[in-house]
């Protein structure tokens, strides 16, 4: 079975699994979110992930998927990931094909987000909107998908103890909401 045929197995909402998220920190209320997973089709695919800069008031400099928070005038949370992947990287919409939709992570700061998964063309000429995105880098899938990539930890937050992921990539690190969307797809594949 390849990639594609084993994210589109993994996805089907039918198959249930224990996912991790941050629920238990307790934030009342959760706004809608959405990211997009976008996986390019290349023999070797990667994952495009973006750098925010660092001047943004929240999550500043964080490696996040592209994505944001769902508006009222998007249809629906697959709608709102591709708009906020356009708005971010100029990635077009129609040049996405959905895979599904990952397991809602609810963050500690209040989100519920949509991970929506798409695969784009190779190569793609995305242009990162800087008011946005600092910076975005691609990483290969296979990494990402290796558990033994992703190292589970504990840090104090808001007088708290809280759980989350963290996988080093070159210079690059993918940790807290990110990586958990990603340990929760990796469960779904498993």
């Amino acid at each position: 079975m390849n990639w594609r045929s084993r994210l589109h197995f993994a996805l089907d909402p039918a198959l249930s699994i224990e996912i991790e998220d941050e629920r238990y920190l307790g934030s009342k209320g959760h706004r809608a979110a959405a990211v997009l997973i976008a996986i390019t089709d290349r023999p070797e695919p990667g994952v495009i992930l973006t750098q925010r800069p660092t001047w943004l008031r929240s999550h500043a400099g964080q490696v996040a998927f592209p994505g944001g928070k769902v508006d009222d005038g998007d249809e629906n949370n697959i709608a709102a990931a591709l708009r906020e992947a356009h708005e971010e990287l100029n990635l077009p919409p129609a040049q996405v094909d959905i895979i599904g939709v990952a397991d809602t992570y609810i963050s500690g700061s209040g989100y519920s987000i949509s991970p929506v998964v798409g695969v784009i063309p190779p190569d793609l000429p995305l242009q990162a909107n800087p008011e946005e995105v600092e910076d975005w880098f691609e990483v290969p899938l296979a990494f990402l998908f290796d558990p033994a990539n992703s190292i589970k930890k504990q840090a104090a937050w808001n007088g708290q103890q809280r759980s989350y992921y963290d996988i080093q990539w070159g210079k690059r690190r993918i940790w807290g909401v990110t990586a958990g969307i990603i340990a929760n797809l990796v469960r779904r594949l498993a």
